[in-house]
C-alpha cells in the first residue's frame, strides 16, 4: 500500500505508507470510543431525567426521580461536560458517514442538555406547561409507566415514595430563585396553582398516580389501596406544600404582564439565545427569526385569497381569519366530533402512507382525550411515542374540553402534525432504525427537526390529498398563520421585551385564534422560551432541502426516497440533515460522481 506525496516542484512522489497499518486500529478505536460515549450518555441523560425515560417507554428508570436541586443540576452538567470533552478528542475524520452523524448528534444533544441544566430556566418560569413544569411532567409521565410484572409494580411503588422528596426539592428551588430575584411570571404561577388545585380536587382513589394500569399477576385491589395510601399520606402533602409556596411565596412577587419575557430575569438574555440555538439547532438570531415570522404571514395572503375566497367569499387574510374566529357555525359541536375528526384523518393517512414513504413496520397510533384536570395549560394536541418493542402504541392526545371554543377545521391539520404523517411516523420509524439507543428514543430534543417534520406533515398531507374539504384546508392555512405568529410573539416577548397584552393582540390580529386561545398560545410561549419557533423554522428548512433535491435530480427525484432519507437517520440537527440529503443527492444523481 502506498501514499502519494508532492515534491516541492509539484511532481508526484511515491513512498511506502509507513503509518497506514495503524489506520484500521485508529478507526476502530475512534468508533469504539464513540460507541462508549453514546451508551454513557443514554444512561446518564435518563438517570438525570427519568420521567422522560418512562414517557418514552425506556425500561430501567421507572423507580427513579430526578434531583431538581441546583446541586443536582450542577453535578449533572459536569457529567455531561465530561462526555463533551471526551467527544472533542475523537478524530471524526476516522469515522465513517454514520459515525460522523452519530458524533454530530451526540455533540448537539449533550450541549443542549448541559445548557438546559446550567440555565435552569424552569426555576424562574413556573407554569403548567408540559416538559417545563416539574409537576406537569410528573402528572404526564409517571402514570405512563409500563408495569409488566410484580417487579415493575415494586419500582413504581418505590418511585411514589420518592416523589415527596422530589416535590420538596422543587419547592426549595423555587424559593432559591425568588431569593435571587429570578421571579416567575404571575400568569405562569396562576397556571401552576390551578393545575395543582385541579389535581388535588380529585379523590385519591381516582388519582392518575393510583389508577395506573397494573399487570394481571398482582392483586390489583390490594396494590391500589397501597398506592392510594402513599398518594394520600405522602405525595399529596408535598403537593400542598408546593401549592402553598406558589400561592404565598411566589405569586405576590411574580413578574407582571409587562415583563413576561425571560429577558427580565437575571441572565435571561443569554439564556434565550442558548434556548434558541438548542431548539432550532441553527445559528439564527432572534431578529432573523422575528422577520421570518413576519415574512411568512405576508406570504400567506396569496394562498388565502384563492382558497379563502372559494370557501368563505372574497376577502384578505385578516378578514378571513376573523370569519373563522367569529362564525359560531365553524366551531366544534362536542368532544365526540373532535375525536371522530382526528381518528378519521389518521385512518386516511395510514392508508396512503406507503405511496409516499418507505415501508416501515411500526406500532399503531391511537387517539385519546387529554385529561380535563390537565387541560388548563395544555396545547390543543400532543403526541406520546410508542414504548420500546411496541409494548404501547403511539398516542395522539387531543384537547376536547370546551369544544364550542374550538375551530372544527383545525383538527385535521393537528392530526396530520401529531400522528401521521407527522410525529408518529417520524418517531416510531426512528425506533426501528439501526441507531444508537440515545438517538432512537428522543422526545422534546432536536425540536427543529422533530417539530419541523410535524409541521411539514401538515403541508404534505395536502399534497397527499388527505384533507376532507377545502374548509379543512383553510384550517391548514390557519395553522400556518399560528406558527408564523409564534415566531413573532416569542422573540417579541423574550428578546424585544413585548408585554403579554402586546403579544396576545398580535396573535389575535394575525391568526384565527379567539382572544382566549390567543392568550393560551402566548402563555405557552412565555412558559417555554424559544420552543415555539422550532416548528416553522424546521419546516422551512425541510422544504428548502426538498426543492434543492428536486432541482438537482429532475426526473430522478423520488419522493419516497427523499422522505426515507429525511427519516432514515432519526432526529438530527438541521445542519446534519442538510449533509444527509446532499449525500443522497450525490448518490442518486445520474452520470459520473
Amino acid at each position: 500500500m502506498t501514499e502519494t506525496a508532492h515534491s516541492p516542484s509539484g511532481g508526484a512522489l511515491t513512498c511506502p505508507a509507513v503509518a497506514a497499518p495503524a489506520a484500521p486500529r485508529q478507526q476502530a478505536a475512534a468508533a469504539g470510543e464513540l460507541d462508549r460515549l453514546c451508551d454513557e450518555y443514554f444512561a446518564l441523560v435518563h438517570t438525570l431525567a427519568p420521567f422522560t425515560a418512562t414517557q418514552l417507554g425506556v425500561s430501567g428508570f421507572d423507580a427513579l426521580v430526578a434531583d431538581p436541586g441546583r446541586d443536582g443540576a450542577a453535578r449533572g452538567a459536569r457529567q455531561i461536560a465530561s462526555i463533551e470533552g471526551r467527544l472533542r478528542h475523537i478524530d471524526t475524520g476516522l469515522l465513517d458517514d454514520a459515525g460522523q452523524t452519530n458524533a454530530a448528534v451526540l455533540g448537539h444533544l449533550s450541549e443542549a442538555a448541559r445548557s438546559d441544566l446550567e440555565q435552569g430556566l424552569w426555576e424562574a418560569n413556573a407554569s403548567a406547561g408540559r416538559y417545563v413544569s416539574p409537576a406537569a411532567m410528573l402528572f404526564q409521565s409517571v402514570p405512563a409507566a409500563l408495569l409488566r410484572d410484580a417487579a415493575g409494580v415494586s419500582d413504581y411503588r418505590q418511585r411514589l415514595r420518592r416523589l415527596p422528596g422530589f416535590l420538596d426539592a422543587v419547592t426549595s428551588r423555587y424559593r432559591q430563585a425568588v431569593a435571587d430575584g429570578r421571579d416567575s411570571t404571575q400568569v405562569g404561577i396562576r397556571q401552576a396553582i390551578a393545575q395543582l388545585a385541579a389535581h388535588l380536587a380529585v379523590a385519591p382513589a381516582a388519582d392518575a398516580l393510583v389508577t395506573v394500569a397494573l399487570p394481571a399477576a398482582v392483586d390489583a385491589a390490594a396494590v391500589r389501596r397501597q398506592l392510594a395510601g402513599i398518594v394520600a399520606g405522602e405525595v399529596r402533602p408535598a403537593l400542598r406544600r408546593l401549592l402553598h409556596c406558589l400561592q404565598h411565596d411566589m405569586l405576590p412577587l411574580g413578574r407582571p404582564d409587562d415583563q413576561v419575557g425571560i429577558r427580565f430575569v437575571p441572565g435571561g438574555d443569554e439564556a434565550y439565545l442558548a434556548s434558541l440555538r438548542r431548539h432550532t439547532s441553527t445559528s439564527l438570531t432572534p431578529g432573523q427569526v422575528h422577520q421570518t415570522g413576519l415574512d411568512s404571514l405576508a406570504a400567506l395572503n396569496e394562498e388565502w385569497a384563492e382558497l379563502g375566497g372559494r370557501v368563505l367569499g372574497p376577502g384578505d387574510l385578516p378578514a378571513g381569519l376573523a370569519r373563522l374566529r367569529e362564525d359560531r357555525a365553524l366551531r366544534c359541536v362536542d368532544a365526540g366530533q373532535i375525536v371522530r375528526t382526528v381518528t378519521a384523518a389518521l385512518a386516511r393517512a395510514q392508508a396512503a402512507r406507503d405511496q409516499w414513504f418507505p415501508r416501515y413496520d411500526i406500532p399503531d397510533c391511537v387517539v385519546e382525550e387529554i385529561d380535563p384536570a390537565q387541560a388548563g395549560g395544555s396545547a390543543p394536541a400532543y403526541y406520546r411515542p410508542p414504548a420500546a418493542g411496541g409494548l404501547r402504541p403511539g398516542t395522539q392526545y387531543v384537547l376536547t374540553a370546551g369544544p364550542a371554543r374550538r375551530l372544527a377545521c383545525e383538527y385535521e391539520a393537528l392530526s396530520f402534525h401529531e400522528s401521521m404523517p407527522g410525529h408518529h411516523l417520524q418517531i416510531a420509524s426512528a425506533q426501528t432504525q439501526p441507531l444508537p439507543a440515545y438517538r432512537r428514543f428522543l422526545d422534546a430534543e432536536m425540536c427543529g427537526y422533530v417539530e419541523g417534520w410535524g409541521t411539514y406533515g401538515e403541508r404534505l398531507a395536502d399534497e397527499m390529498g388527505l384533507y376532507s374539504s377545502d374548509l379543512q384546508r383553510l384550517g391548514m392555512l390557519a395553522s400556518d398563520a399560528l406558527r408564523a405568529a409564534r415566531l413573532v410573539v416569542d422573540t417579541g416577548m423574550h428578546y424585544y421585551g413585548w408585554s403579554r397584552a402586546q403579544a396576545v393582540d398580535f396573535m389575535w390580529r394575525n391568526t384565527a385564534a379567539t382572544r382566549a386561545s390567543a392568550a393560551a398560545e402566548v402563555e405557552r410561549c412565555i412558559g417555554w422560551p424559544a420552543h415555539a419557533v422550532a416548528a416553522l423554522t424546521g419546516r422551512l428548512e425541510i422544504q428548502r432541502l426538498r426543492r434543492s433535491a428536486e432541482r438537482e435530480l429532475g426526473p430522478c427525484f423520488d419522493i419516497r426516497a427523499f422522505h426515507g432519507t429525511v427519516l432514515g437517520s432519526g432526529a438530527v440537527p438541521l445542519g446534519v440533515l442538510e449533509q444527509l440529503v446532499a449525500r443522497w443527492v450525490a448518490r442518486t444523481r445520474p452520470g459520473p460522481r
